[in-house]
């Protein structure tokens, strides 16, 4: 398997955790569960879209603007803005 497609992978496990968590989100409201449920169920979603989200920007970063010296950044340059995106989305 290839790096790309192990890449892909762990993304479309990320997308499908997510799909649950906000199946969850729904069945609790439809269940008309108490409030904090909901929320909690919705804080856990929202920090899995960030952990995507971070993922993909990360692959972005790595595999389209650090490739084969073509970008203007520099692989130092690259890791700070990979770790200034990661603080960001925490």
């Amino acid at each position: 398997m290839t790096e790309i497609s192990r890449e892909r992978t762990k993304l479309l496990n990320r997308v499908k955790r997510v799909r649950g968590q906000m199946d969850a989100v729904e069945r609790t409201l439809l269940a008309e569960e108490n409030c904090t449920d909901v929320l909690m169920l919705l804080a856990a979603a929202r920090g899995g879209i960030n952990a995507l989200m971070a993922e993909v920007l990360e692959d972005h970063i790595r595999l389209h603007l650090l490739q084969d010296g073509r970008a203007p950044l520099t692989p130092d340059l690259g890791e700070e803005l990979i770790d200034l995106v990661r603080a960001y989305l925490k």
